[in-house]
């Protein structure tokens, strides 16, 4: 027996890998709805060797489907997922508008699996920053061994994480450069993103940080332990797909490199390619399309004090938004709904 599953968003690059993601992982779904706003009704999506025509999400009646799967943004979000929520529908959010949420658990299912159950309060379950979600899968286990006091993360986030607009935008600089006359003046990003790199993701907060480098600090400390301080740059680079991250990690106790690479290695949702060799690691080209978080270059940090250096790619796209809402909808059928 399976699940009756919507897609809100369908026709989004986040909508459009949530149902490549369900089909590769064979997803046990009896019956399957892919909703978009009016201005794209009718557009077909694929999901798995079928076609499917969005609905519109408007009139959209969620009353007896199980898991909404939602890749729309905060602001359609805040409207329709409450609607879905009250009909019956467990709603798996990819929007950050519920993941500072007390009465909602932020889930990634390799760090804390049991926050699921916390659902029942508002019938909805978040997703979390693409940046903040490979991170973790990599820092819980390595917590669990000898506890984390303190990380500073640097990223390097590819276009993709702004949407299709900044992906065009890159292709089209890019092309630019090469034609007089045919340059394209930035639009989505406040700088030239081709062949540049902006330390600038999302609004600036008054404290001199981004939003973006809040979300990871205040999504580590409600999904790992709130006793962990996390200092972040994030930067947006000329990448189309795959977000990498240079975390130095700072431990209670010390933890020799070579224990943490065997405790990696035996993570779920890690692979660890780390050869002290030209190319032995893995860059975010090589980590498209893949379902792990990729850890590379693991080494002692002797400036401080129970130090650990580790560098972090992954397919952002996948890890960083709709393979983790899928899994999520995976450990709600397991824990949850409990068919089949």
């Amino acid at each position: 027996m399976g699940y009756k599953v919507v897609v809100c968003g369908a026709t989004g690059n986040v909508g459009r890998e949530m149902l490549n993601i369900l089909a590769e992982r064979q997803f046990p779904i009896d019956e399957i709805a892919v909703l978009a706003s009016r201005r794209s009704l009718g557009t077909e999506v694929s999901f798995g060797d079928k076609t499917l025509k969005t609905q519109d999400l408007d009139t959209f009646d969620f009353s007896g489907w199980d898991i909404a799967l939602f890749a729309i943004g905060s602001d359609a979000t805040k409207k329709y997922a409450p609607v879905a929520a009250k009909a019956g529908c467990i709603v798996i959010d990819n929007s950050s508008l519920y993941r500072y949420d007390p009465d909602v658990p932020l889930i990634v299912p390799e760090c804390n699996p049991d926050a699921v159950h916390g659902y029942s309060k508002k019938n909805i379950i978040a997703n979390p920053n693409c940046s903040t979600a490979q991170m973790v899968v990599a820092l819980k286990p390595l917590h669990e061994r000898a506890k984390i006091k303190r990380v500073v993360v640097s990223t390097y986030q590819s276009v993709s994480g702004s949407g299709k607009e900044a992906m065009d935008e890159l292709w089209d600089q890019t092309k630019g450069m090469f034609v007089p006359g045919q340059e394209v003046e930035p639009s989505v990003y406040p700088k030239q993103i081709a062949f540049n790199v902006i330390p600038h993701i999302d609004v600036f907060l008054d404290s001199g940080d981004t939003k973006e480098e809040w979300k990871m600090v205040t999504e580590t400390k409600k999904i790992i332990d709130p006793a962990i301080k996390v200092t972040a740059t994030c930067v947006r680079v000329p990448v189309f797909v795959g977000h990498a991250e240079a975390i130095n990690i700072e431990f209670d106790e010390f933890l020799d490199e070579d224990e943490a690479r065997e405790i990696l290695r035996t993570a779920p949702g890690i692979l660890v390619v780390d050869k002290r060799e030209d190319g032995g690691y893995v860059t975010p080209v090589e980590c498209v399309g893949d379902f792990a978080t990729f850890i590379s270059r693991i080494r002692q940090d002797v400036t401080i004090e129970n130090g650990l250096n580790l560098w972090c790619v992954s397919d952002n796209l996948r890890k960083g938004a709709a393979l983790n809402a899928v899994q999520i909808a995976e450990l709600v059928g397991r824990e949850v709904l409990k068919k089949g």
